[in-house]
């Protein structure tokens, strides 16, 4: 395959929590006794040397960093001085790009006072801040450790601390919530004025405490698509332009990281049960990595072994490019899936048809995005690209609604 090598960013995972909240289906584990702050630092560290050294993976190290995440689990109970550490480390092995994104996961329950002003002096310039709700009872049935005013707190923290480009990440159809309490919700949340919001419906994943038993009072699928409506219409009243779709940005405040996965770039991952995906252009293929997945195997030298490698076969390309570029609002342009899988695009070119002919995606030149049809039910149009034996199971089992 003819390809060429994207952006790389860095996902860093931190896998405790104080609790595990019950919709959860992150790699995420409730935390008992302390933080083992510098073990996870120096094996964060260890675990980037160890994939450096890789022959698989042999390019990466001459490549810039144009964004960094810090995801969870919490990684807010790392103290700022922790991650000073982290970056120091990550600086002398990684090139960064200047102007490198560099997110920090935070909840709301976890923040000291004046935290964010040393978060931002070890290297964080983006936050995104686990809201959820700012109905008490939702969150407790929710399973979360923070109230309302935590939120409120963290929010003017961060705007006194300059961190402007921040995140909320806000749930709808909650159980018991009409729309009035999704609106209320939103409406609380733009008061705030982050730069970004995150506005997903609530899903019951499978391997989780409200998978196995959901809880009452569910809005139906009516209600909840009314709520999605009507909460992007206030979004789009109140400046925040719809780019993905659960997010909304005001100019200039998209999230770089997540963008660089929905257009198929490369990242490479680090923490107990990161995953990467990374580019060797030069033997013509995409490859997946995966690290030990609990958290004291990792610390037990796990971090240090050889990443778990797969190739991504050919076949399998155009599903795992669309499951990413699909989710963009705008879509993507068709020179974008040839370069990033090194397929012409008359291997999909049937699909698209037909999926325009059904009214859930547009091609207009270069150019391929989803309708508003199209995001509703984006789980049966990536389903199409499927290869296949995969295709035929997975048909009719799509949920109905928008993918979060």
């Amino acid at each position: 395959m003819d390809l060429k090598a994207p952006p790389l960013a860095l996902y860093l995972h931190f896998p405790w929590c104080v609790r595990k909240c019950p919709y959860c289906d992150f790699n995420s584990h409730t935390l008992h006794g302390a933080v083992p702050h510098a073990a996870y630092i120096e094996a964060l560290l260890h675990d980037l040397d160890a994939q450096l050294a890789d022959a698989a993976l042999a390019d990466v190290a001459g490549r810039s960093v144009v964004s960094v995440f810090l995801g969870g689990g919490t990684p807010s109970l790392f103290p700022p001085a922790a991650l000073g550490r982290l970056f120091e480390g990550l600086r002398r092995r990684l090139n960064f790009e200047p102007q490198a994104e560099i997110t920090l996961e935070a909840n709301p329950g976890t923040i000291e006072r004046g935290r964010f002003e040393d978060y931002r002096a070890a290297g964080i310039n983006r936050v995104s801040l686990g809201a959820q709700s700012f109905d008490e009872q939702m969150l407790v049935r929710l399973g979360r450790i923070h109230a309302a005013a935590d939120t409120r707190r963290a929010a003017a923290e961060l705007h006194a601390a300059g961190l402007v480009n921040f995140n909320l990440d806000l749930m709808y159809a909650l159980p018991g919530q009409d729309l009035a309490g999704a609106l209320a919700d939103l409406r609380a949340a733009i008061e705030l004025e982050p730069a970004h919001l995150s506005h997903y419906q609530l899903t019951m994943e499978p391997g989780t405490v409200f998978g196995s038993r959901p809880p009452a009072g569910l809005p139906d699928d009516e209600l909840s698509l009314q709520m999605q409506q009507r909460c992007q219409a206030e979004l789009a009243r109140a400046g925040y332009v719809h780019y993905e779709v659960s997010a909304y940005a005001r100019a200039g405040a998209r999230c770089s990281h997540n963008l660089n996965y929905w257009e198929f770039g490369d990242y490479l991952g680090l923490g107990a049960g990161a995953h990467g995906k990374l580019t060797r252009a030069d033997a013509g293929r995409i490859v997946r990595t995966v690290r030990e997945r609990e958290p004291r195997r990792y610390l037990a030298r796990g971090h240090a072994a050889a990443p778990g490698l797969t190739v991504v076969p050919a076949a399998d390309l155009p599903f795992e490019f669309m499951m990413n570029a699909l989710r963009l609002v705008e879509g993507f342009a068709l020179t974008r899936f040839e370069a990033h899988t090194g397929l012409g695009r008359e291997s999909v070119a049937p699909k698209l048809r037909a999926l325009a002919a059904r009214g859930l995606i547009e091609v207009a030149g270069e150019r391929c995005r989803p309708t508003v049809l199209g995001l509703r039910f984006l789980n049966d149009v990536m389903a199409d690209f499927l290869p296949p034996a995969t295709g035929d199971r997975a048909r009719g089992k799509s949920p109905v609604g928008p993918v979060v």
